[in-house]
């Protein structure tokens, strides 16, 4: 597979089609959705696959996906991220149980959430993406109001110590905020009306619960997958 889907939204037939691939993750990789493996084609092609594979976190083995659909403006994606994430990346990514993937959902009543998508990407692309991801929700009160957000994005560029210039130009690259609305319309179409929303194997949350309850999700799918 080429990262050409990465360009433009994938065409699922219908939601119920949509949630059958999100129950097999695997076939997520092998459509070229995250994570593809195909040499890039072109310059753009190759920014496209960096940032791409940068927002994967976990063991190819890993036998269950979890994809988080947010928004780094959301304040309820904040909650998760600051309360349960590092829990879960503590006990199953790390522990190579699952493998995750971040998936841009920008609102459209956070109007810096669409540049704070693609300064993320633009950071994974220099492999930084969740460093970056740390500091926007860290951060979210900082810029959330900000007409421009472009001089805070650079100055958390430069304290991630990225280049300025491969900053600035994949900023600029409409094959990354097309990789973002990308994101934005298969999480839709996969069933995601809100953020944050989690497509855990088979099963679906919604809303920033607790780590009891994705606990009880990912142990339910990881018994699943295990060979009977």
């Amino acid at each position: 597979m080429t990262y050409q889907l990465l360009n433009q939204p994938h065409r699922w037939p219908d939601r119920s089609t949509a949630r059958r691939i999100l129950t097999r993750a695997a076939l997520l990789v092998a459509a070229g959705l995250i994570g593809g493996t195909a040499p890039a084609q072109s310059a753009s092609d190759a920014l496209s696959a960096a940032a791409d594979k940068g927002r994967i976190l976990g063991s190819e083995k890993a036998t269950v996906w979890m994809l988080v659909v947010s928004d780094f403006q959301c304040p309820y994606c904040k909650v998760w991220h600051d309360q349960t994430w590092a829990a879960i990346r503590n006990e199953y990514v790390t522990t190579g149980k699952i493998r995750v993937a971040f998936m841009h959902f920008p609102l459209g009543q956070h109007p810096n959430a669409r540049p704070m998508a693609i300064a993320a990407m633009c950071a994974s692309a220099q492999g930084k993406f969740w460093p970056m991801t740390e500091s926007l929700f860290k951060a979210q009160d900082r810029w959330k109001d900000l007409k421009d957000s472009r001089p805070f994005t650079d100055s958390v560029g430069k304290t991630l110590s990225l280049d300025a210039t491969k900053l600035k130009a994949c900023m600029d690259a409409p094959s990354v905020a097309k990789l973002v609305e990308a994101d934005r319309v298969r999480m839709a179409r996969a069933g995601a009306e809100s953020t944050p929303t989690f497509f855990i194997g088979s099963r679906k949350l919604a809303g920033a619960q607790t780590i009891v309850e994705f606990r009880k999700a990912i142990d339910a799918e990881l018994a699943a997958a295990k060979p009977r």
